[in-house]
């Protein structure tokens, strides 16, 4: 079921809204079964599910239809993947092939889904227990950990980019350029100043979570991208006969090497870079190249 878990680490989170409540889900559907993963904002649940359980199932929710499970896989995926792709626009302009609901059962969690499959009703329950930590860890606290550095990396980049841009300003000014039209003039820009004003001005709107929805509208390129760098990240540790954990401690690691290297430019595709191994010596200790330090080059405006 590797596929499975792959597939479903690379998806993103949509937004669901039920006449109970509202919920992120992403899910992975192959040949070989399918992969949950469902979320209040409180608690996270997950199936997996081969395909004798949903042979099994199959026959006790719809005894009037008979298909092999690659035909109810299917059925589900053309049921749920195309509402997850289109998560934003959940209304009634836009209305699904198949109705949602969702039952809390001691700690487990029953999601409802109801239909019509070659003319006949079709009914289906993802009967969903409590995720393990390391699932949790490794669909959402690895994940937004490393979102957050990416943000923090790129909100860097922009500073260094304003002050290069005020550089380039000051170059015209002394060379006698006047500004046409003074509602555009704008003050040098001055970041600690810009980050005081953002905490009180603007933090209390941008982190409110809310339902989920703006996490899931806003920021599922950049969670796609920093799930797929980790599972490159894991495969090149693989290769190299590295052993992995759920949770990785080392300092240098995928979240931390953003932090790290404030210089590396942010290209326009929110793509992480992958860290590097370092090289073995001989006698099996660590060596360390030695890094030469780049000189910055100074900023030169059209008139410097």
């Amino acid at each position: 079921m590797e596929e499975l878990e792959q597939g479903l680490l690379m998806q993103p989170w949509a937004w669901l809204q039920l006449a109970e409540n509202a919920l992120l889900a992403k899910a992975s559907i192959t040949k070989q079964g399918y992969a949950l993963l469902i979320s209040d904002l409180q608690q996270v649940w997950h199936e997996q599910a081969d395909t004798l359980v949903v042979s099994q199932r199959a026959k006790e929710l719809n005894k009037r239809l008979t298909a092999p499970p690659s035909a109810f896989l299917h059925h589900l995926e053309e049921l749920l993947l195309p509402l997850f792709k289109d998560s934003a626009h959940q209304d009634a302009a836009h209305p699904s092939k198949a109705t949602f609901s969702c039952d809390h059962i001691a700690e487990a969690l029953v999601l409802r889904v109801r239909s019509e499959l070659s003319g006949l009703p079709f009914n289906w329950h993802f009967h969903c227990i409590p995720a393990s930590s390391s699932l949790v860890s490794q669909h959402l606290i690895r994940p937004l950990i490393g979102v957050s550095l990416a943000l923090q990396c790129h909100g860097r980049e922009l500073a260094a980019l304003l002050r290069m841009k005020d550089l380039e300003i000051q170059g015209y000014q002394e060379s006698g350029a006047v500004l046409s039209r003074s509602r555009l003039k704008t003050e040098p820009f001055e970041e600690n100043s810009f980050l005081e004003q953002f905490m009180v001005e603007k933090l209390p709107e941008a982190c409110s979570v809310r339902d989920g929805r703006p996490f899931a509208m806003n920021l599922q390129s950049l969670y796609v991208a920093v799930t797929k760098q980790q599972i490159q990240a894991g495969q090149k540790r693989q290769g190299s006969g590295e052993p992995q954990t759920s949770c990785s401690t080392s300092p240098r690691g995928t979240d931390s090497q953003l932090l790290d290297q404030p210089e590396q430019p942010v290209s326009s595709t929110p793509a992480l870079s992958e860290p590097e191994h370092e090289p073995m010596g001989a006698s099996g200790t660590m060596q360390r190249p030695q890094l030469a330090k780049a000189k910055r080059k100074k900023p030169r405006g059209l008139f410097s």
